[in-house]
């Protein structure tokens, strides 16, 4: 975890009109409606409930959302799944637990009306989608040592392990499978991987893992290499953004490692910028709005560089983080990018059941 403090303690003060542009939630108290009202028995989380599931595609939820202009032409193919690990939402510091409770309403609205919504709906159009709940590190574990921050990440990986478990044994029936996560999602996608694909057997059934907003060394896979093309299989990207010029920030120029960067307008590691004209659309405050052109980005050593966003207002977005903004600013890109992924999937795997 030590690679990540650093890293965490500068989302920490991320600029707060970055966070209402892209995260965006009504003032509704979501948390008062009836499907949040669910009370775990022994604290644990129960995966046969759907109640444990932020998305899951026996019931209507966030993720099942799709922005107006897209509607006119969506088609729900459903060919694949994804697992979708939602990144960290128990940020409050006056909040004193240290793991998520797994049947907190506010938690869970707050996650469903902000991830969920915004992020796991871009793969909704392809595939099923599911992200189960777990007891989550709170953001100050980040900035613990890591022996002491290591109980709070593994509780939190058990309950996604055992979501996965679950997910194998009662719904992917020898579907292909997305992996895809987000900030600490992506923290915990990463062993996930390790454990369940990596030179195994459900490697064969992996379209691609989406492991976004945390770094990915180029050496922490052994048998999954990165992506080299919009259409490759079997294979993971990732990326961090920042805005273009942005001197690296000094946790990043000490990292010792390659890190594993992919261009999600161009879908390769070439370091070229990809002009605003290839980002299909972003989505931002208002969901059912689709801006075009909203920025364009280039890989830069270990980060991903984008131009400004533009869109109304931006005079007052002043930062050069835009880690909230890791999939929103590229939303479109990543929804058609699914798409063609899992088309080429099948045709490599012909017959394949």
């Amino acid at each position: 975890m030590k690679k990540y403090k650093t890293y965490f303690l500068l989302q920490r003060f991320c600029p707060l009109f970055l966070i209402i542009i892209i995260f965006s939630c009504s003032k509704k108290n979501y948390s008062a409606r009836p499907y949040y009202q669910f009370t775990s028995v022994n604290g644990l989380p129960d995966y046969s409930s759907l109640n444990y599931w932020a998305s899951h595609p026996f019931k209507h939820d966030a993720a099942d959302s799709v922005p107006k202009p897209l509607r006119k032409f969506y088609k729900n193919d459903s060919l694949a799944d994804v697992f979708f690990i939602y990144p960290t939402t128990l940020t409050d510091y006056s909040d004193q637990q240290m793991n998520a409770a797994i049947d907190d309403a506010e938690l869970n609205a707050k996650t469903d009306y902000s991830s969920i919504l915004y992020q796991a709906s871009v793969f909704n159009e392809s595939c099923r989608v599911f992200a189960p709940r777990y007891r989550q590190a709170h953001y100050r574990a980040f900035f613990l040592s890591d022996s002491v921050a290591a109980p709070y990440f593994n509780l939190a990986y058990a309950d996604i392990k055992n979501a996965f478990e679950y997910y194998l044994q009662h719904y992917n029936n020898g579907r292909p499978i997305i992996i895809a996560a987000h900030s600490q999602g992506t923290v915990h996608a990463g062993r996930l991987i390790k454990d369940f694909f990596e030179d195994k057997p459900l490697q064969n059934k992996l379209v691609c893992a989406y492991l976004i907003g945390m770094p990915v060394p180029d050496t922490y896979f052994t048998g999954l290499k990165p992506c080299k093309n919009a259409a490759a299989t079997g294979c993971f990207v990732s990326w961090r953004t920042y805005k273009t010029g942005y001197t690296q920030p000094n946790f990043i120029a000490k990292e010792k490692f390659k890190c594993v960067v992919i261009n999600p307008l161009t879908w390769s590691d070439n370091t070229g910028k990809a002009a605003r004209s290839l980002n299909s659309g972003g989505v931002l405050t208002n969901f059912n709005k689709i801006v075009k052109g909203v920025a364009g980005c280039q890989v830069h050593n270990n980060i991903l560089w984008s131009s400004k966003p533009r869109f109304f207002g931006n005079i007052f977005l002043t930062r050069k983080n835009y880690h909230i903004a890791d999939i929103n600013l590229f939303y479109v890109n990543i929804r058609q990018n699914v798409k063609t992924r899992i088309e080429e999937f099948y045709k490599k795997n012909k017959g394949y059941q």
